[in-house]
């Protein structure tokens, strides 16, 4: 193990002694609101993917989903313990305040992910469990530990792991990856830098002391808001994408193009404005943003099963 792995493993990470972990400190390590956004853009997937799938394994499929995004979650807060113990909005997690400690999160981790992945593989498809493991992987490992404290486009990159749930349940049914997975995949990761950069402009004094090389931080909140425009300019054309791949249809055309207004609307009053009220107000649509977007596509595949 290197010194900064030894250090985590040591490291008081707080001033809260150690005690018996209960069951919600278990349950926190594995991300819960992270998760749910996870399960729910591959039951999209699931759902609008050609085919059909046994409702069952249709549900094995997103429980093992969930428990991967879950060991994601923790292999992520065992890395980045010494982190979440500078900044107040993660500072209660259990490993900084050592109700957990490093070894049992990596553990905890590894042992989900191994369980998600092969379990994926053995009773739904191995198409499915590949491209489950390659995310875990992804996120634990290319995000978290290599890139989140090295470059500003941490979550440019990063943010392919949190786009590839959508594929995942798309594979599930299929057994393989078509342009209608891709473009599910390609909204939620050209959504991901607006949506956290509007965060992290109301949260850079957090990142720079916790030495995490956000955008505001390294480039400054002017360049951020102007990154944050660009981007939502790529990001609600892509958003029409599925109906090129024939996923979605009228009902979808419609709120891609009301939601995508809003959201344009939003940015621009973030790049003239530049007030923490804008960048929270962006932040806070934007999540609904993905929601009814994703909403709509799921409510007219059921419609059209039915």
């Amino acid at each position: 193990m290197t010194d900064i792995g030894l250090q985590r493993e040591t490291a008081p990470f707080g001033a809260v002694a150690a005690g018996e972990p209960a069951a919600g400190d278990y349950i926190a390590l594995l991300k819960p609101r992270v998760m749910s956004l996870v399960v729910f853009t591959a039951l999209v997937g699931i759902v609008v993917a050609p085919g059909q799938i046994h409702p069952l394994i249709g549900a094995v499929a997103l429980f093992f989903i969930a428990l991967g995004a879950g060991a994601s979650g923790a292999l992520n807060m065992w890395w980045d313990a010494d982190i979440d113990a500078r900044m107040a909005r993660t500072a209660s997690r259990p490993v900084p305040q050592g109700r957990i400690a490093p070894r049992e999160a990596l553990g905890f981790g590894l042992a989900l992910a191994v369980c998600a992945v092969a379990c994926l593989g053995l009773l739904v498809n191995l198409a499915a469990a590949a491209l489950l493991a390659f995310t875990i992987f992804f996120y634990a490992v290319i995000y978290t530990i290599w890139l989140k404290r090295r470059t500003p486009q941490n979550i440019v990159i990063g943010g392919a792991a949190g786009a590839f749930p959508p594929m995942i349940g798309w594979a599930a049914v299929t057994g393989d990856i078509g342009w209608g997975a891709i473009a599910l995949f390609a909204v939620i990761f050209l959504w991901t830098p607006p949506h956290f950069w509007a965060l992290s402009l109301v949260k850079a004094g957090e990142y720079a002391r916790a030495g995490v090389p956000m955008l505001p931080v390294v480039a400054g909140p002017e360049e951020t808001r102007r990154q944050i425009l660009l981007y939502s300019w790529i990001l609600v054309p892509a958003t029409f994408a599925p109906l090129l791949a024939g996923v979605g249809g009228t009902a979808y055309l419609a709120a891609a193009g009301a939601l995508g207004v809003v959201f344009l609307v939003l940015a621009h009053a973030l790049h003239r404005t530049s007030t923490d009220r804008a960048a929270m107000r962006l932040f806070g649509f934007s999540i609904l943003y993905l929601f009814l977007l994703f909403a709509v596509l799921l409510g007219e595949a059921l419609v059209a099963q039915l």
